[in-house]
């Protein structure tokens, strides 16, 4: 503690001898240490970046190209100021660099030795090339394993001897041994040993393609494509007759949609279409003439006033020679048989008269060449339709369909006739686009489809539907007789009942009468008169009722009311 204390008071005798300015610089030279450190830390601690490609790439589509594959693997990458891709670890680049290669997007011109960040010095040119081989073949069996359809490789460069003549010298060839990952489709996928092969071409100066071998870990050589030419022709050929009968199919829909709301869908049940289709690939090339146009057609004219000429003169030489002598004809030196043929040489030393006339004529003509490629195209089409006629019920005077002696129904038929089968089959030779030239064939026909099973199943439906509406009649009549006696029951029953009512009444007033009267009679003449429990009763009711009703005159209707519709 006590030299912790003397060296405080050393810096501040120190700090107090200091001038201003060399404050200020202790303090500029502490604020450069600390960010310096501040730098070297931030430096430290950012991640590392390996380049892609070690050489750069100027073509700025390229490296978009690049980078967006780069995105969708999920790879994140910079690009430095001299243009070289960087990613996160070596085992990301070669991945990288696999699926670019295979995908044909390493930019054309990069060095290909660039990928391979190999850096071997030797002391002999022997162990210069073993090491140069060793790290090639290093490095193509690290990209090959970084694939991920690739569980393991093995692979094996051999380059020969530089010989002295050409013809003598050894071909670069490599073979190639991969184990494919569990679910991996890489043995069937064409395109992925393309990019393995296209891989080692570009690792490997020399290499061809005939040279190069490619196995499964069961030997199965899997980049032999030439003899999976014979597999592709087959695909091909399925994929051309599904073609085919796709177009065929929508030939017939439409076609047959057209017929269909024409004839209606049980007249028009099916149609046969048939194209034949040339697949292969043509070049055409075609040089046609054609007049030449001095006027051309007046728009809205109904008639063609156009003028046309064959050809048009651009020039004429016109050249007349005429001759007059004794038709004399030079043999040449004296003494020497002269060349003139027996038959001219009788014409010789005669008087003669010639007289040519030559005219040349240069005319000017329309012409056009065309180029073009054809594949595929419609060789032939063959349409075949039948058409069923108007089947009608045949009705009587009472428009009750007739029965034949058979127990069916009659039946008319009416076929269609030639005018609506020609119309027919242009509607079909404009749908298919006809052309005679091609030997196209529409074929309409008019023939009686078979429908016995058809009019059976009707007249079965119509007797049916006959005898279920004579049962339901017979039914309701009766259901109707039956109603009647019901009523005329009930109504002879109610009139009973009334006249026997009617009956009991008068009778009750009948004895009602001769009763009064009687007690009448015992009244006047003093007799004491004993009245029943019943007939006080009923005395007792009848005066309750007549109360009631003196009361509730509107009850007493209702009640009465009631009674006489139960009546």
């Amino acid at each position: 503690m006590e030299w912790f204390r003397k060296l405080i008071a050393a810096i501040q005798g120190y700090w107090g001898k200091w001038s201003m300015l060399q404050r200020i610089i202790l303090f500029g030279i502490v604020a450069a240490v600390v960010v310096g450190l501040i730098a070297l830390v931030s430096v430290s601690s950012a991640p590392t970046m390996v380049p892609l490609i070690n050489a750069p790439i100027r073509d700025e589509n390229a490296r978009d190209r690049i980078m967006t594959r780069l995105d969708q693997e999920g790879v994140s990458a910079t690009v430095n100021a001299a243009g070289i891709i960087q990613v996160q670890d070596k085992a990301t680049a070669r991945r990288m660099i696999g699926i670019l290669t295979r995908e044909d997007l390493i930019p054309q011109g990069t060095d290909p030795w660039a990928i391979f960040d190999q850096d071997r010095w030797t002391i002999t040119d022997f162990e210069r090339n073993v090491n140069l081989r060793r790290a090639i073949t290093q490095m193509v069996t690290d990209h090959i394993k970084a694939l991920d359809d690739v569980d393991n490789a093995n692979v094996t460069i051999v380059v020969p001897q530089d010989r002295l003549f050409a013809s003598e010298q050894n071909p670069v060839s490599a073979s190639v041994i991969i184990t494919p990952k569990p679910g991996s489709d890489i043995t069937q996928n064409r395109k992925k040993i393309e990019g393995i092969q296209k891989l080692l071409k570009f690792a490997i100066e020399g290499l061809k393609d005939e040279n190069i071998v490619i196995t499964d870990q069961t030997g199965l050589v899997l980049n032999d494509f030439a003899g999976l030419a014979e597999s592709d022709r087959l695909s091909l050929i399925d994929r051309q007759t599904k073609m085919i009968s796709q177009l065929e199919a929508q030939y017939r829909a439409k076609i047959l949609a057209a017929l269909q709301k024409t004839f209606t869908e049980d007249r028009v049940r099916d149609l046969n279409i048939k194209i034949a289709m040339d697949m292969s690939q043509k070049s055409v090339n075609t040089e046609e003439f054609f007049p030449i146009t001095i006027k051309p057609r007046t728009p809205g004219l109904p008639y063609d006033d156009s003028q046309l000429a064959n050809s048009i003169t651009r020039s004429k030489a016109t050249s007349t020679t005429t001759w007059k002598g004794t038709g004399f004809n030079p043999e040449g030196p004296a003494g020497v048989e002269g060349q003139t043929p027996p038959a001219y040489k009788d014409m010789s030393n005669l008087y003669g008269e010639v007289s040519q006339d030559t005219l040349k004529t240069n005319e000017e003509i329309n012409s056009r060449k065309t180029q073009e490629e054809k594949s595929p195209e419609i060789d032939r089409v063959t349409v075949s339709v039948n058409i069923d006629g108007n089947w009608k019920w045949k009705y009587d005077d009472k428009r009750n369909p007739v029965i034949a002696a058979d127990g069916s129904i009659e039946r008319v038929y009416t076929p269609i006739t030639p005018e609506d089968l020609r119309a027919t089959q242009v509607l079909i030779q404009d749908a298919i686009g006809f052309s005679a030239a091609r030997g196209d064939s529409v074929t309409v026909h008019n023939i009686q489809f078979d429908r016995t099973k058809e009019f059976s199943d009707q007249d079965a439906a119509y007797f049916r539907k006959k005898q279920l509406e004579t049962t339901v009649m017979v039914f309701l009549i009766g259901l109707v007789a039956l109603l009647v006696a019901f009523i005329l029951f009930r109504t002879i029953s109610r009139e009973i009942e009334r006249r026997r009512r009617l009956n009991a009444e008068e009778r009750a007033r009948r004895e009602e009468a001769l009763r009064q009267q009687e007690l009448m009679q015992a009244e006047e003449e003093g007799m004491d008169v004993s009245i029943s429990i019943e007939e006080r009763t009923r005395m007792e009711l009848q005066e309750a009722v007549a109360n009631m009703t003196k009361e509730h005159p509107e009850d007493a209707a209702q009640l009465i009311r009631t009674w006489l519709l139960e009546d």
